[in-house]
């Protein structure tokens, strides 16, 4: 579910399988959920102004502990889906576009390629393109681009490394199985 807004935002660095996650949110919204340092996080909401960064680091904060949790049992195949509201104010354009076009379509446990997703999305023939914007999904592992693969096989890239996303696949695979 996709919540704009605006105000207060919280960021935390949160240890995981997959090496140190950073994620951000308001008090309505998941922002992002990445591999950046949580300075190039804060740098990217506050447009670059490190005056509107400053000070967003919170002890505690509901949303943020409540998608620490849910990572937390999804890496430990415990969890499936996430069930967390998100806001793509750091996806733009076809990124946005492409990132929104994952909702239901690859589920837990199955891949699908980065020329049919390019499908999906009414432009057979650009999965370069989707390949490109997925490695700037803001809400990586919440939002599962790690099920798009490349056509010829492997893994393919992915914004935390190959072996981030090898490890997200054989956990859905094992899972599944």
């Amino acid at each position: 579910m996709s919540v704009p807004e605006t105000g207060h935002i919280s960021i935390v660095r949160h240890p995981t399988p997959l090496g140190g996650l950073t994620l951000a949110a308001s008090e309505r919204a998941v922002l992002y959920c990445g591999f950046d340092e949580p300075a190039q996080v804060l740098q990217r909401l506050g447009g670059g102004r490190p005056e509107a960064a400053a000070g967003r680091v919170p002890a505690r904060h509901a949303l943020l502990d409540e998608a620490r949790g849910q990572i937390d049992a999804f890496l430990s195949a415990g969890r499936r889906t996430f069930d967390l509201p998100v806001d793509f104010r750091l996806a733009s354009g076809f990124t946005r576009q492409t990132v929104t076009a994952l909702d239901g379509f690859t589920p837990y446990g199955r891949t699908a390629t980065y020329g049919a997703l390019a499908t999906r999305l009414n432009r057979a023939g650009a999965a370069r393109a989707v390949g490109r914007a997925l490695g700037a999904n803001p809400l990586c592992v919440i939002v599962p681009c790690h099920r798009i693969v490349p056509a010829s096989g492997g893994p393919g890239g992915y914004a935390g490394g190959t072996e981030a996303k090898q490890f997200l696949l054989a956990l859905e695979a094992r899972d599944v199985s």
